[in-house]
């Protein structure tokens, strides 16, 4: 097995857990150049079962996912990482367990209370 192979299966295996692929794409997204965060969008895709999973879950045709996914992309992002750039802002990707664990914290549910 030649190193980029082996490095592709480890990043694969690795972008399974969502903590790290929600690192890993925001890492990607933080650069700014949006076809790198496609890239890092398709690796994460792929290790979270692959396009036919993902178009189960969000009742989109694989041939759109692709189409998103591609090279040329979505350009609605382009355009709102552009608009958000120029404010001195950017998207952050963090996994959607997280958030929730988050709005529950022992604090504020004890402060409700």
């Amino acid at each position: 097995m030649n190193r980029s192979g082996s490095y592709q299966e480890y990043l694969i295996e690795s972008l399974k857990d969502p903590k790290e692929a929600a690192g890993y794409l925001d890492a990607a997204l933080e650069g700014g150049d949006i076809s790198v965060f496609l890239l890092a969008l398709q690796n994460v895709v792929q290790a979270q079962g692959g396009v036919t999973t993902l178009a189960k879950k969000t009742q989109k045709s694989r041939t759109s996912l692709y189409k998103a996914l591609s090279k040329t992309g979505n350009p609605y992002l382009t355009s709102t990482n552009q608009i958000l750039s120029a404010m001195d802002m950017r998207l952050t990707i963090s996994p959607k367990k997280l958030i929730k664990q988050r709005k529950k914290s022992p604090k504020r549910a004890a402060a409700s209370q």
